[in-house]
């Protein structure tokens, strides 16, 4: 008589959804890195994450569009047709390449998954205009006309590090 043995459990596990995440919230970061600088004297108004705000509009106002929106929506209100360079679960992410800037357009399919990838980009600090899951990350001088196309609210989110100004 022979005897079965029970198969054997695999110690291999699978990427857990939050270990995901943070690859692809460090991945957008790094994205966004060369493309937001830092350095902006801005005003002293605080906002949610250790960021400072403006004031928040919600609605697209030129184009009557509230947000959530899909990258390729965003990216057809501010004149581009992006490239998806991440479609995960967790996030889309689009790149848009116009005369002006580069640009890239982040949305969530979750309003936490935007906060914990806000968070981590926190790290490198910048600019970011955000809105209701979705994030677009251009060069500051171009915030507030992106912002009258979209809505949202413009963040400034500390870096790592001193605060540059006089000493």
């Amino acid at each position: 008589m022979s005897q079965q043995q029970a198969p054997v459990p695999s110690t291999r596990r699978s990427p857990s959804r939050a270990l995901r995440l943070r690859a692809v919230t460090a991945t957008g970061a790094l994205l966004v890195l060369p493309l937001v600088t830092a350095c902006d004297g801005g005003d002293d108004a605080e906002g949610a994450g250790g960021g400072k705000a403006a004031p928040s509009v919600t609605a697209a106002p030129a184009a009557g569009v509230v947000a959530p929106a899909r990258v390729e929506v965003i990216a057809g209100l501010t004149g581009c047709k992006a490239k998806i360079r991440i479609d995960a679960d967790e996030l889309r992410q689009g790149l848009c390449h116009t005369e002006k800037a580069d640009y890239l357009i982040t949305t969530f399919p979750e309003e936490r998954f935007k906060e914990t990838w806000l968070e981590e980009a926190r790290v490198y600090g910048g600019k970011y205009l955000v809105g209701t899951r979705w994030v677009v990350s251009v060069k500051p001088a171009l915030l507030e006309s992106f912002r009258a196309k979209l809505g949202g609210t413009i963040r400034e989110l500390r870096g790592i590090g001193p605060k540059p100004g006089p000493k």
